[in-house]
């Protein structure tokens, strides 16, 4: 609330007598009240979730779930979501509302354990995996190089790998959905060891050789269609960092270059604009919040998980850590929103795994019952016929017997 205090101007009357007179002057005020944001409620906080590597089909491309995030974000007063809702490859999207938080810490802060510590800038390394070629490892430098002249980003040093991760993908025949591992992940933890004790880095981007594709396994995905084969084992690799080392981490495939399409895919297209997929995830990095393990330190000025108002996942991806984590919170339980045109190749809905959710057909409405729940509208009042009359509460309680007043002593 913004008060203005302001003197009242002097009104004279016809045929006054206008000597100015050295006096006290007035202490009397008028007072004019306007809101530019209610300071009597608590931010409202979102959750954006869309699982990596599931052939999301709003989400499961190259940043195609960004336009949802920035929608989102001007509705609510802090959105949490993940690189993969927000990294676009080349393009990226500054929100100075929204918080870059890696899968395995948003797990983490659902099931309550893990708080968010926002923060002005981070200092961010980089580690390249001496697993590819000289070209390669060079463009990556340069991005690195470009971020910090000319997006002035905290990128203070990079390392490389002394043993190459040899990264390896597949699709997991039982769910569908892409994933990997890597041959040698204790050479990734020594790197990001060392960026840590030398240069005391909060943050770091990972870029891992990928083995190069046939283009015929990457046609699908190129139209629009079918599973992002890389962001399965992507995960795997940020997952195995931010575990071990409780800081925030991104990973950037790097890939030879694809031969031209002229019938790319719109969101796909992110992905083929250069050669690297690196500047998003700096832009990420270079901001997001640190992890803080709860009762470790003070969680003054933390975001927790009683903090969160609501929830957006993909209607058929609500079996997650997170998800299941969030929908059975004892305190301060969220809205759990399931959006029906974002469907993947999971098969968790919320009546498959028991939780309560408002299902919407899409992002449009979505966004909509977000709003009304900000404003402490219910949501099912500004639908049709939704608002049945109000019910009479039994003093009976479930086994049968009647409510026993409760008496003192004295």
């Amino acid at each position: 609330m913004t008060v203005l205090l302001s003197r009242p101007f002097p009104s004279f009357l016809a045929g006054q007598d206008l000597r100015i007179f050295k006096s006290r002057p007035s202490i009397k005020t008028s007072v004019s009240c306007f809101t530019l944001k209610h300071s009597f409620k608590r931010d409202y906080t979102s959750v954006m979730i869309v699982p990596t590597g599931v052939g999301a089909a709003i989400g499961g491309y190259a940043g195609d779930a960004l336009p949802v995030a920035r929608t989102l974000a001007s509705v609510v007063d802090c959105l949490i979501t993940h690189p993969n809702v927000l990294n676009a490859a080349m393009l990226y999207w500054p929100m100075p509302n929204a918080l870059y938080v890696e899968g395995y810490a948003l797990d983490r802060f659902a099931e309550g354990l893990w708080a968010l510590k926002p923060v002005h800038q981070n200092k961010v390394g980089l580690v390249l995996d001496c697993g590819m070629e000289e070209e390669l490892r060079v463009r990556h430098l340069q991005v690195a190089d470009a971020a910090r002249a000319s997006l002035g980003l905290p990128v203070v040093e990079y390392v490389v790998t002394d043993t190459p991760l040899q990264v390896e993908k597949w699709i997991d025949t039982k769910s569908g959905q892409s994933t990997g591992s890597i041959k040698h992940p204790e050479s990734l933890l020594r790197a990001v060891q060392a960026l840590i004790k030398r240069s005391q880095v909060n943050a770091v981007a990972v870029v891992g050789r990928f083995p190069d594709d046939d283009f015929e396994d990457t046609d699908d995905y190129r139209q629009g269609m079918g599973i992002d084969l890389l962001a399965g084992v992507e995960a795997v690799i940020s997952h195995l960092v931010v575990k071990e080392f409780q800081i925030p981490c991104a990973h950037a495939p790097a890939l030879l270059p694809v031969p031209l399409s002229p019938s790319l895919c719109p969101k796909s297209a992110a992905e083929e604009l250069g050669y690297t997929f690196l500047p998003c995830v700096l832009a990420g990095l270079s901001n997001a919040p640190q992890y803080l393990v709860k009762n470790s330190e003070s969680e003054h000025g933390c975001i927790l998980t009683n903090d969160v108002d609501s929830v957006i996942l993909p209607i058929d991806a609500c079996g997650g850590p997170g998800a299941l984590a969030f929908a059975q919170s004892k305190a301060n339980k969220p809205l759990i929103i399931a959006v029906e045109e974002n469907e993947t190749v999971l098969d968790d809905t919320p009546d498959k795994v028991g939780i309560e959710a408002i299902k919407v057909s899409n992002y449009w409405e979505a966004i909509g019952v977000v709003a009304a729940h900000k404003a402490g509208v219910n949501p099912q009042s500004i639908r049709r016929n939704r608002i049945s009359s109000l019910q009479r509460a039994s003093l009976l309680p479930i086994n049968g017997y009647a409510v026993q007043s409760a008496t003192t002593n004295g």
